[in-house]
């Protein structure tokens, strides 16, 4: 993964994004050398973010194979929150 300095991007602005991620399809942004934000191409995000909902329809189907649910009214379930 590639590093931009804040400084970097200061004075080099969206190009210094650019060259990062022309090395891999993400950058890590630090500031006063800590690691603080990550950049990507916005098609890259997406990319991501479908796999995370695809990881979370896979869990939810393993779920409700297993019996891993409970079936209750609206009230019921409220219900249920107050008491925990």
């Amino acid at each position: 993964m590639s590093h931009i300095s804040a400084n970097d991007l200061k004075t080099k602005g969206i190009a210094a994004i650019e060259t990062a991620l022309g090395e891999s399809p993400e950058a890590i942004v630090s500031v006063r050398g800590k690691d603080k934000f990550v950049v990507m191409e916005i098609a890259h995000y997406h990319y991501l973010r479908e796999c995370e909902l695809d990881a979370a329809l896979t869990q939810t189907q393993a779920d409700l194979a297993a019996g891993r649910f409970v079936k209750e009214s609206a009230e019921a379930h409220l219900a249920r929150l107050d008491n925990l």
